[in-house]
């Protein structure tokens, strides 16, 4: 049996680097793809961290100032406007509602980005007894 010509094996080194770079290309548009992923998730975890923090804020503003919960419950109110500002501003689209049934208090925080199709919540709700 002859070996094969050295004209037979000619432009195989091409295609092998090109098939190299090919596979290279991928891998880094899939990176790219994961590393866009990651911005969005990280962005998404920052607004529910600060409606966490907005709702622990009201609660807290209530538990301290028992004898007004009634007034927290309007939008508008002396003792909530403040945080119906900080909560528009600090999230996209934000807005809250607090409801209360007896000595249970609900508080929802709802915010939207523009890039989404779905409003995002946040919901605390604290058992406040008068003291």
């Amino acid at each position: 049996m002859r070996p094969p010509s050295p004209a037979s094996q000619s432009g195989v080194m091409l295609i092998e680097a090109l098939v190299a770079i090919l596979l290279f290309t991928l891998g880094i548009i899939a990176v790219m793809g994961l590393q866009a992923n990651s911005v969005l998730q990280v962005g998404q975890a920052k607004y529910r961290t600060d409606a966490s923090y907005l709702a622990s804020q009201i609660i807290s503003d209530m538990w301290v100032d028992q004898g007004n919960i009634a007034n927290y419950l309007t939008a508008g109110s002396t003792q909530r406007s403040a945080w119906d500002n900080q909560v528009a501003r600090t999230l996209p689209a934000g807005s809250g509602t607090i409801t209360r049934a007896g000595t249970v208090i609900t508080v929802t925080v709802n915010w939207k980005q523009p890039e989404d199709i779905v409003t995002h919540k946040f919901v605390a709700v604290a058992n406040i007894n008068p003291s």
